[in-house]
């Protein structure tokens, strides 16, 4: 029995990246007005999801903060597991010295917690959604590649790649016609963990005041911007998190049904 698609969780993950992309262009308020007369207004039916300390309504400021968080979680994931795929593939279709010199760079990386290597890198440069997307990148890529090293060393110990060696087949025509589409489900597993990762990394250094700066926005700079205001205005931290949750819940339950698919798919092979 083949495992059902996460229909809630696709449906979720569509209509907040449609809410983020559609939204603003659609929904009549501006996200950067000042309403002096409306600060922190509780939720309402012309302010459906309130007003922050400043009275600019908070659901526009979600659809333009969910633009930059869904930026940079995709594109931190694009890029990080691309070099997890190089660096993997490289790693376990040449082996020798190519795989020694994997394992030192990622000996390297992992000799500090990914997270305080983030806060170390974002410390010393002004941050901006390019800047996030390619520090975040540097830091991600060593759980990819690892995964994509071992199924790569499973693939290349098979029979008919020793063949394809033998024959003196272009390493090219083998690793993008017999290793790529074997490594997909893995790739894509990673990559969908990958955006929901990048998305909490952006929420945790916004939240620290590290992330995005005025007047650009994203759900972890709203999010940081009513700490200080939980007690009296629950709604300017509530509406930000709860995007956070959504997204990143949905992606693992994508994560799982791929895992799972692919898992199943093995089972068959074998």
């Amino acid at each position: 029995m083949k495992p059902k698609p996460p229909y809630l969780s696709l449906g979720i993950l569509a209509a907040l990246v449609l809410l983020s992309l559609v939204g603003p262009l659609l929904y009549g308020q501006d996200p950067y007005t000042f309403h002096k007369g409306l600060i922190l207004h509780p939720p309402s039916p012309e302010h459906l999801m309130g007003t922050d300390r400043l009275g600019r309504d908070l659901l526009a400021r979600i659809m333009q903060g969910g633009r930059v968080s869904l930026l940079i979680g995709v594109g931190s994931a694009v890029i990080a597991s691309l070099i997890g795929l190089i660096m993997g593939v490289s790693a376990g279709y040449f082996r020798g010295w190519w795989d020694k010199g994997f394992v030192v760079i990622v000996d390297l990386f992992l000799t500090f917690p990914t997270f305080f290597l983030l806060l170390t890198l974002v410390s010393y440069i002004p941050a901006s959604s390019l800047i996030l997307i390619i520090v975040i990148s540097i830091t991600g890529w060593m759980g990819t590649a690892r995964l994509i090293r071992s199924e790569s060393y499973r693939i290349a110990s098979q029979p008919f790649i020793k063949v394809l060696r033998l024959a003196r087949v272009p390493t090219r025509v083998v690793i993008f016609k017999y290793f790529l589409p074997l490594l997909a489900p893995i790739f894509f597993v990673s990559f969908t963990f990958g955006v929901s990762g990048a998305i909490l990394a952006e929420s945790g250094l916004s939240y620290l005041g590290l992330g995005i700066t005025p007047p650009e926005m994203s759900w972890g700079s709203i999010l940081s911007d009513g700490k200080a205001m939980m007690e009296i205005a629950w709604w300017v931290s509530f509406f930000p998190g709860l995007m956070i949750f959504l997204v990143t819940f949905s992606l693992i339950q994508i994560s799982d049904w791929l895992q799972e698919r692919a898992n199943r798919r093995e089972m068959a092979q074998s």
